[in-house]
């Protein structure tokens, strides 16, 4: 899905607490309307995923998010899934890890630099983010290694987004995969990987 300021910016808010930390779960759940406290999980309802309820809030206050530009395979696998096209659901998120794990580059390594690009969205200008990617483990840790990947630089205008969390959504201290939420969440044809010094990944139009 093209990425949208507003659309960011209320994702951000579901998927993550009041100190700014990612939560850990997939599903958003709340009370059913009149359902007394003592009825217990008989009163819960399922809500939505934070992504799906980020559009449907988006869609109410400023009309349904651009989807002119190619979607992530995160946003294919939503897509599918909203039309209720399993198949279509499993096949975008298996073609894009059978892609990310077949590349001759992967997995990441410390040192490797991690460029997203995002495209002009609304009065949002085009902007990018640049990560590095290190090595999280301790001396004599044990497999498998953990890696980090940090922010480096970003080209995204202060006074618009930049502290409102539209920058740095894939840093992370600890993880198996750094590159598994950017190739996903962003896209592969947002990406360029640089590793000692030359492309490995370039991405472009899908």
């Amino acid at each position: 899905m093209r990425r949208s300021v507003e659309l960011q910016i209320i994702t951000d808010a579901l998927a993550t607490g009041p100190g700014g930390n990612r939560r850990s779960c997939q599903r958003i759940w709340g009370r059913a309307f009149g359902a007394p406290m003592d009825t217990g999980a008989a009163g819960n309802v399922w809500v939505s995923d934070p992504h799906e309820l980020a559009v449907h809030i988006h869609t109410r206050l400023y009309g349904r998010p651009d989807t002119t530009v190619a979607d992530s395979p995160l946003a294919e696998a939503d897509k599918a899934r909203h039309q209720g096209d399993i198949e279509g659901e499993i096949t975008a998120l298996m073609n894009a890890g059978v892609q990310l794990a077949s590349a001759p580059w992967y997995p990441a390594r410390p040192g490797d630099l991690v460029h997203v690009h995002y495209e002009q969205a609304g009065d949002m200008p085009p902007f990018g983010e640049t990560y590095i990617v290190g090595d999280a483990d301790g001396p004599g840790d044990p497999a498998p290694r953990l890696l980090s990947m940090q922010l480096l630089a970003h080209t995204c205008p202060d006074a618009i987004g930049a502290g409102l969390g539209m920058v740095g959504c894939f840093a992370t201290d600890e993880s198996e995969d750094p590159l598994y939420e950017p190739w996903y969440e962003a896209g592969p044809h947002r990406l360029t990987i640089v590793r000692d010094g030359r492309p490995v990944h370039v991405g472009g139009p899908r």
